[in-house]
């Protein structure tokens, strides 16, 4: 398969950003430095293109039970113009995906955004989903036609305010407003990645560039810097926090139990889920008491045995410590645990903390 490009390639290209390929797609990876990137967004706001993500419409009588029936959270509780946080899920309860779900303002369809490389395969099982149970819905994988930009920081609700024909301030978190920027029609989300206050804009592929223009003064930000404060905030990545082969997690497991509405009569993997609310492991967060950078397969320690691996690990910009996600044995979760990381064949002391970083750090 060819690698896929966001609408505005050539323009990142032309202004000097680093690629990398990410879920088939060839993205910027930083324009400046991360370090420049990430502190914009934690101290003032910056852009991202992400149009890398997917975007799946599905509508029809049947609309409602077929995504219930597929995510674990309750689409029935939306209202036009809510989002929900939900994951996607394997008969034997294990995390396919995480995702996004919109109840379109106008109440006509949902749009739910699977990650990179997953639209077609998330599309499919709606589709085929559909067919089984005799469900009349019409499922459309607009990953092609659409673009998405995230416009993150606390200065980010007043630039992208300020850039809109409509009110947006008023929009609270997990909802959507149609609006227009700079002459494109744009779904505002008040939804992130980041940690940050700020809105996700999906609108007309052919409109990337309008939207784009309408935060030229704006630093412009790559997925590496996007990792950094993703992890930062303790938001997991699909396919290295959880991933279906390599990785197999429950939400329990991966500490999203929170998305996980039981009282739903029914969606798949929810059987399977009733069996494991009790993990034999679970995600935890680390700091390391040394500079050491923890990465992605170092095992984790207690007494010298491996009673887990790093799953993602960084040295954090805004907290100036190197952070991990991993998962361990339950009975070394607990905060404050004394752990260690083995990091190039040395052990390097670590402790158990909340895995929402950022937030223990504002607290």
């Amino acid at each position: 398969m060819s690698t896929r490009k966001p609408p505005l390639h050539e323009t990142h290209l032309q202004s000097g950003a680093d690629f990398t390929d990410f879920g088939g797609w060839d993205m910027p990876v930083s324009f400046d430095s991360i370090q420049t990137e990430h502190a914009a967004v934690r101290d003032s706001a910056g852009i991202f293109d992400v149009s890398h993500m997917g975007e799946v419409t599905v509508g029809g009588p049947d609309a409602t039970e077929l995504t219930n029936r597929l995510t674990t959270n309750d689409v029935t509780e939306l209202d036009p113009g809510d989002a929900q946080y939900a994951c996607i899920l394997s008969e034997d309860g294990t995390i396919i995906d995480d995702t996004v779900v919109y109840f379109q303002p106008d109440g006509e369809e949902y749009l739910f955004v699977p990650n990179a490389g997953n639209d077609e395969a998330m599309a499919d099982r709606w589709t085929d989903h559909a067919a089984t149970h005799d469900l009349e819905a019409t499922v459309t994988n607009r990953t092609g036609e659409l673009g998405m930009f995230a416009v993150q920081g606390p200065d980010a609700v007043e630039a992208v305010q300020k850039a809109a024909a409509d009110p947006l301030e008023d929009v609270s978190r997990f909802s959507a407003r149609d609006t227009t920027i700079n002459g494109a029609d744009c779904l505002a989300a008040r939804t992130g990645y980041t940690g940050e206050d700020g809105f996700e804009l999906i609108f007309d592929a052919d409109d990337s560039e309008a939207v784009w223009d309408a935060f030229d003064d704006m630093q412009a930000c790559g997925l590496g810097a996007r990792d950094t404060l993703r992890l930062e905030a303790g938001l997991l990545l699909s396919g290295q926090d959880f991933h279906v082969e390599d990785e197999p997690r429950t939400p329990y497991e991966a500490r999203l139990g929170f998305v996980v509405d039981d009282s739903k009569s029914f969606f798949v993997g929810q059987a399977a889920l009733q069996d494991v609310a009790d993990p034999d492991e679970v995600l935890i967060g680390l700091e390391l008491d040394e500079r050491a950078v923890p990465r992605h397969g170092y095992p984790i320690l207690h007494d010298g045995e491996q009673v887990g691996h790093v799953t993602s690990g960084t040295m954090s910009p805004t907290l100036e410590v190197p952070i991990a996600l991993g998962y361990v044995d339950a009975a070394y979760a607990d905060e404050e645990t004394s752990l260690a990381v083995e990091v190039r064949d040395r052990s390097a002391a670590a402790t158990v903390v909340s895995h929402r970083f950022l937030q223990e750090h504002r607290d």
